[in-house]
């Protein structure tokens, strides 16, 4: 049995997946956090520090460096395999994070196509010249369903799809899969009143910048923070690099963290509204006890 916590961005998923890991002995947690795979990382991608992971071992986690460039199917690999460690000794699997290509991967029936290192370069200098949203345009004209899949302004997945259409000569939504589990899976999503999800963000935002964001973001640059081809994209590190060389004042570097993690929740809901198997626990619900119950009718689990 796999469980997964699920939702967008501020949610309340790392509380709620640590009181459920408490709950069920030997239970450990496996991260699906696309940007929380790089060490260093921490402020800005709401890392929960080690001494309040309540000794509750974490996977997938700080693995890789700031300059290495994160791929899906590498994260396929390395959670299942983290998962199937896990359960061979008895115990379980909890997915938990936000990165919804990242959860589908490792919970589905999902293969991914390989890559071509020319062609993807090639497309990437495109992207470069004439941005995501003319390349957005060829993929609607190649694979009208990819498109529509596809948010116009990610540019790295429009490269992808382009890469497996010109690799495979079929459409990539033929190879995105249905919503079937590769194992048994519970997921438990967390959904808040979009208000309620916007002040939560606004709270968090200003709790990043007072724990030492911008002086995070100063050592990460250090480290070749702008050479990463997927750490540079993380949400409120470009904001903070924005203040840091004098472009915004600090009180809009806020803002603009705000605006930019708000627009990621948004894509985030829409992501996961789309997969019927997600049992949803609302923000005016008690989430450890409604999360038990939803468990225990699914698995009939008994701690």
């Amino acid at each position: 049995m796999i469980i997964a916590v699920v939702g967008p961005t501020a949610c309340g998923k790392t509380n709620l997946s640590l009181e459920i890991a408490q709950k069920i002995s030997g239970a450990e947690i496996i991260g699906a956090d696309a940007m929380q795979l790089y060490r260093g990382m921490d402020i800005g991608t709401a890392k929960l520090p080690v001494s309040e992971r309540r000794g509750i071992k974490h996977h997938q986690i700080d693995v890789l460096e700031i300059k290495d460039e994160a791929s899906v199917a590498a994260y396929q690999k390395s959670a299942r395999q983290d998962a199937a460690q896990v359960s061979a000794v008895g115990k379980i699997p909890i997915y938990v994070g936000g990165s919804g290509l990242y959860l589908r991967a490792a919970l589905d029936k999902i293969d991914f196509p390989g890559t071509d290192e020319a062609v993807r370069q090639r497309l990437e200098k495109r992207l470069e010249s004439v941005g995501a949203f003319s390349l957005h345009a060829e993929l609607a004209r190649k694979d009208s369903l990819a498109a529509q899949r596809i948010e116009p302004a990610n540019g790295r997945r429009i490269v992808r799809a382009l890469e497996v259409i010109e690799i495979t000569g079929e459409p990539f939504s033929a190879n995105l899969p249905d919503y079937t589990y590769l194992l048994p899976t519970l997921q438990i999503g967390l959904r808040w009143d979009p208000i309620q999800l916007d002040e939560r963000i606004a709270m968090r935002t200003r709790q990043m910048f007072a724990k030492g964001l911008v002086e995070e973001t100063r050592h990460l640059l250090d480290l070749g923070l702008r050479e990463g081809k997927t750490a540079s994209r993380a949400t409120g590190y470009s904001q903070a690099i924005d203040y840091i060389e004098g472009r915004i004042t600090e009180e809009e570097a806020i803002e603009a963290v705000a605006l930019a993690t708000r627009q990621l929740a948004r894509r985030q809901i829409k992501w996961f509204r789309r997969d019927p198997r997600i049992k949803w626990i609302e923000g005016n619900e008690d989430f450890s006890s409604r999360a038990w119950q939803i468990i225990e009718e699914e698995f009939s689990y008994e701690k």
